[in-house]
């Protein structure tokens, strides 16, 4: 959350984190709002790092069905070689996405103001924002929900716009969206007579 990739995606972050951060640091609290972003955040890197889980596990479940042990295939991932007789049991997309979750790394806050767009989305649902491209009004409400599931076509679909971690993207919205949930649902306990 503190490493970027380079200027500019640090810096669409941090103005994320101010434009949408900003209203709900007010209503919460400095210290409410970071325990959201932070666990937000956490969110995001472990759903990601499961999704990352489940591609390598299902490749090395196929090699080993086939007698490969775990050290063997440990050295392909690191590697990036391989013999291409493994292919007859595992196709290469799913061996290079293997190789590629393995040597991942996560860097950037967009996970965390994923989350923290849900709570903006949910604490005020009709905030009218302007997209850029083209430049028309849209309720947050509507704008944040397709977000996500444009994230989820990414994630599930080969197709992506460079090197994005979108399910750490959406990791961070469900964070967000329990959070705010369960918070908005007990907020009038404690605060009852009976």
């Amino acid at each position: 959350m503190f490493m970027h990739g380079n200027f500019y995606h640090i810096l669409f972050n941090m103005f994320g984190l101010w434009m949408f951060g900003s209203p709900l640091e007010q209503m919460w609290g400095r210290k409410k709002f970071l325990f959201f972003y932070f666990s937000a955040g956490l969110g995001a890197a472990g759903l990601q790092l499961l999704v990352y889980h489940l591609e390598i596990q299902s490749v090395f479940s196929l090699l080993n069905s086939n007698g490969m042990s775990f050290q063997s295939f440990k050295e392909i991932l690191s590697s990036g070689s391989y013999n291409t007789a493994i292919l007859q049991h595992v196709d290469e997309e799913s061996l290079t996405s293997a190789y590629s979750a393995y040597n991942s790394s996560l860097v950037g806050a967009s996970g965390a103001i994923y989350g923290i767009l849900v709570a903006f989305a949910f604490s005020f649902p009709n905030s009218e924002l302007m997209l850029l491209f083209p430049p028309i009004p849209i309720k947050a409400k509507y704008l944040v929900p397709g977000l996500i599931l444009m994230d989820l076509f990414f994630g599930f679909s080969s197709y992506s716009l460079g090197p994005i971690a979108h399910f750490a993207h959406v990791g961070g919205a469900i964070s967000g969206f329990l959070m705010v949930w369960y918070w908005k649902r007990n907020q009038f306990n404690r605060n009852r007579w009976n």
